[in-house]
């Protein structure tokens, strides 16, 4: 370690949420500071003693206020400790009191943030110990003073925390909604917004509040009241160079002044939120916060409100609306945008928009251009505030249509042909629907290569499926186009927001393709032909129900008449739900899956079969096949391409392996019997040997319904029988 370490007495280091710096030096030079440099999530600044004090009680923007005691160069464990013994701790601590190291940082040498804060406190102690002979309590978790400590690229600083615990923590929110805001990010919105106006006549609308933070923190705000001001607890008055006079006096102006403002004050911002439960807490927040005569909460659903609701006519709409942790989320959540964008235009032009979002694509949903765009960490998510004006719409005349109540959202060119598809492909397939009743099938499926997705449609659902774009697509057209997809879908098919799934489908191995996704236990009952099945359209990549094998179940049920069936790798049992409504004698299925084992006893309960004649079997399809002995009339078995299941003795590859599957299951099929082999390797090519040794007759395009024609390779069937002459 060098020797140019260097001992500071009125730097301090703030931190903040990463974003914010510019925002919080500005505060901080507010406040009498003396900003030196930002860097990220921080800013340096000389101040004065009375300075610091305002800045823990009056600062909305930072997390900690450090005061910089060290800072040089360090490579080792050992020099981290040389460092902070450096430090004259007799002058900065007091005895008696226990301490914490929050070390932030790490190298090649330091590579645990616990070995880093175990070498500072061994510094600390070093020095300590000289002094007093004993050394400091170390307690975590009941610290009088926090020792912070960052180290970057072989650069430490080493301070004393004056905030104790972040300064974000006000007191008020004890009772949070889902995902809350930070306070201070909170605040860092509003003031980035614009926030508190200049109007004494604007107030603020969250529509979507959740426990309140925005809405209590804009109050706070407008009120010009510190929002630390009743705060208990402080780093600083556990520091040896603490005043205690000077913070009694700052305390006791900052308290009565805060209270003074906070009792003249005369405006109401206005809260929203569909979850009693979210207004409920929102409403003791700001009664905690000390505005609850100057906030008003209510419960409501988005699409509710109307201007004739509010007395105000300008001011903002601010909101943090959900925006979705997975992609199965984003089909509620167009129509959410949508909305929140129709309320500001109801508002009129002399209100403005500010939407803060994880998916900016979301955002332009809103069908309003965002004149600003600034960038902020939620945590470690990346989002956007976006600042839009409202436009004056344009006035209409008599003799010109009136909008309608409630207006569609209007397509983009690109989502106007997708919607042109959709509903070209719908009249095509309508009459094959209609006569022969058909309740779930495929739409559309990659027919145009801008929208890569299958849509299939369930009764009154309907199941998105992006196609993983490559990678020379730039991600945020891709997802452009998905949002445009999901938007036409919702309007052409004129369905429920809530009733539409979507996924992300990428190339599977194995049985990856039916692991869960997701832990909703979504359900719904889809009918096909007598049949009826269980299916999950959100927590599985697949949904229980494979559309394009549906012809090959209608000849199951069309052939099984007094038969004994066989359905190999039967995942959610369909295929034998059908045999056995057909008239199948007895039947036996197999899949390694416990979870789908339990669907498909399900699906049997569905349509009342008789589960002492329809066994259900858990085992390895191979070393089932190698021990059975019974016979068997019918056999399906439509296996996975590729499959590494921890439940499988070695790994199948269909392609490599078929030959000897088929030939384990034709050992099973009784004389006269037939064995319908199917796959979905799209190059799959039957082994030579198998056509030699027994009959095979292709399926051919009788096992493709209308809406499978355009992708004639989406799977292979094969009808094999004993013997060597071909079906006839």
């Amino acid at each position: 370690m060098t020797s140019d370490a260097s001992i500071d007495s009125n730097t301090y280091c703030v931190t903040c949420p990463w974003g914010l710096e510019s925002l919080l030096s500005d505060e901080l030079t507010a406040l009498g500071a003396t900003v030196e440099r930002t860097a990220p999530a921080a800013v340096f600044a000389q101040m004065a003693q009375a300075t610091l004090y305002r800045a823990l009680l009056g600062s909305y923007l930072a997390n900690r206020i450090i005061l910089v005691l060290v800072h040089g160069d360090a490579v080792t464990g050992d020099d981290l400790t040389a460092l902070s013994s450096q430090i004259p701790w007799e002058n900065v601590l007091l005895p008696g009191r226990r301490i914490r190291v929050d070390f932030h940082g790490k190298s090649d040498e330091v590579r645990h943030t616990m070995f880093g804060a175990q070498k500072i406190k061994d510094g600390v102690n070093d020095r300590w110990s000289a002094h007093f002979d004993e050394r400091l309590e170390v307690d975590p978790k009941h610290a009088d003073s926090r020792i912070y400590a960052h180290f970057h690229r072989e650069r430490l600083m080493i301070g004393l925390d004056m905030a104790g615990d972040s300064l974000h923590l006000r007191g008020y929110r004890l009772d949070g909604g889902q995902a809350p805001l930070k306070e201070n990010l909170a605040a860092a919105l509003l003031v980035r917004a614009g926030w508190p106006t200049r109007s004494e006549e604007d107030t603020l609308l969250d529509p979507l509040c959740g426990s309140g933070t925005l809405v209590i923190e804009a109050a706070l705000m407008a009120a010009r009241a510190a929002p630390n001001a009743f705060r208990e607890r402080f780093g600083c008055l556990e520091w040896a160079g603490h005043d205690a006079t000077l913070w009694t006096e700052i305390v006791t102006e900052t308290r009565a002044s805060t209270s003074r403002n906070l009792k003249r004050s005369r405006f109401t911002l206005h809260g929203a939120d569909r979850d009693p439960r979210a207004v409920e807490a929102a409403r003791t927040n700001a009664k905690r916060a000390g505005v609850s005569h100057l906030v008003a909460f209510e419960r409501g659903a988005l699409a509710d409100w109307t201007p004739d609701r509010l007395e105000e006519r300008s001011g903002w709409i601010m909101t943090n609306p959900p925006y979705g942790e997975r992609i199965g989320d984003v089909p509620e959540l167009i129509p959410l945008y949508e909305t929140l964008g129709q309320l500001a235009k109801a508002l009129g032009e002399h209100w403005r928009l500010a939407v803060f979002t994880g998916n900016p694509e979301l955002g332009h949903r809103m069908g309003l251009k965002a004149d600003k765009r600034y960038s902020f960490r939620n945590g470690a998510l990346e989002c956007k505030l976006l600042l839009c004006s409202v436009r004056p719409q344009p006035v209409q005349t008599d003799g010109e249509a009136q909008e309608t109540e409630t207006p569609r959202l209007r397509l983009s060119e690109q989502a106007q042909m997708f919607a042109n598809r959709l509903i070209k492909n719908r009249k095509q397939l309508s009459k094959w629907v209609r006569t022969k009743e058909i309740g779930c099938y495929r739409l559309y499926d990659a027919d145009m290569p801008e929208f890569a997705v299958a849509v299939d449609i369930y009764g009154d659902h309907v199941h998105i499926q992006e196609y993983a774009p490559p990678k020379s697509i730039d991600a945020a057209q891709a997802e452009r186009r998905l949002l445009d997809a999901v938007s036409a879908v919702t309007q052409v098919l004129e369905v429920a927001p809530e009733n539409v799934h979507l996924k992300t489908r990428k190339p599977q191995k194995g049985r990856e393709q039916y692991e869960r996704q997701g832990k909703s236990r979504h359900s719904v009952i889809a009918t096909e032909g007598p049949a009826r099945f269980k299916l999950n359209l959100k927590d599985f990549l697949d949904t229980g129900l494979f559309l394009d094998h549906r012809p090959a179940r209608r000849w199951l049920r069309e052939h099984a008449d007094g038969a004994r069936v066989l359905n190999l790798f039967c995942y959610t049992a369909t295929a034998t739900v059908h045999a056995a409504l057909g008239g199948a004698r007895s039947s036996v299925s197999v899949d390694m899956s416990n979870t789908y084992l339990s669907w498909a006893e399900e699906n049997y309960r569905l349509n009342r079969l008789d589960l002492r004649r329809h066994v259900l079997e858990r085992a390895d399809c191979f070393e089932w096949l190698s021990s059975a002995r019974a016979q068997f009339d019918v056999i399906f078995m439509d296996p996975p391409t590729f499959s590494n299941s921890k439940k499988m003795a070695g790994v199948l590859d269909i392609q490599r392996d078929h030959g000897e599957l088929i030939k384990r299951a034709m050992a099973r099929l009784a004389p006269g019997g037939v064995l319908l082999f199917s796959n979905n390797l799209r190059r799959f090519k039957l082994d030579d040997a198998i056509e030699q040794q027994y009959s095979v007759t292709p399926g051919g395009a009788s096992m493709l319904d209308p809406d499978f024609k355009r992708r004639s390779n989406i799977h292979h069937v094969f009808f094999i029988r004993h013997g060597s002459s071909s079906e006839s």
